[in-house]
């Protein structure tokens, strides 16, 4: 049995996008109603994708605006980042624009395995994000996408799955269903 692979996570996004109760649902199984500031909470789940363990650090982090100093470690020792906004707000989705651009500022790169997540698909009415509009500007990045509902545990789960998947992938270990081969 491999040993599990430690991975930590920034989860990051304008302020009540869902932040919290997406981690929370992910960690814990339960969807919290009540909104409560976060200040910066860690988590810590093992997981198994593909067969391999995983041990989580989820960094739930406070949720940040345009004029926001992005928090240098936000950067350090992080493997990925799931980044989140609400379906319902405008604002949410022009502000992860900027935060993404700050967090790729502070870590040098160009390409961060990145998933961004459109949070809140549940409140269909008050929908103002389409799923175009996300999964553009996640292609955009280079980044994954998804939708999700903090309050469905299925969707929070995927997300996480999804992260620690486009790790892997940036590590150069894509799961044995990606690796095609032809032959001319």
């Amino acid at each position: 049995m491999p040993q599990p692979k430690y991975r930590k996570i920034a989860v990051i996004g304008y302020r009540s996008v869902g932040k919290s109760s997406l981690t929370i649902q992910f960690v814990e199984g339960q969807f919290v109603d009540s909104y409560d500031p976060t200040i910066e909470n860690t988590f810590n789940k093992m997981v198994n994708v593909n067969g391999q363990d995983f041990n989580l650090q989820l960094v739930d982090t406070a949720g940040q605006d345009e004029y926001s100093i992005f928090p240098q470690s936000h950067s350090m020792d992080i493997h990925g980042y799931v980044l989140v906004y609400s379906v319902t707000s405008m604002k949410s989705f022009e502000v992860v624009q900027v935060l993404h651009d700050k967090l790729l500022d502070m870590v040098g790169k160009i390409q961060v395995p990145t998933v961004l997540v459109g949070n809140k698909k549940d409140l269909h009415m008050e929908r103002v994000i389409k799923p175009e509009e996300g999964k553009k500007l996640a292609d955009s990045w280079g980044a994954a996408f998804m939708e999700s509902s903090a309050k469905e545990n299925e969707t929070a789960v995927e997300v996480f799955k999804r992260i620690i998947l486009e790790m892997e992938k940036a590590d150069g270990n894509a799961p044995q269903e990606e690796k095609k081969c032809a032959v001319m």
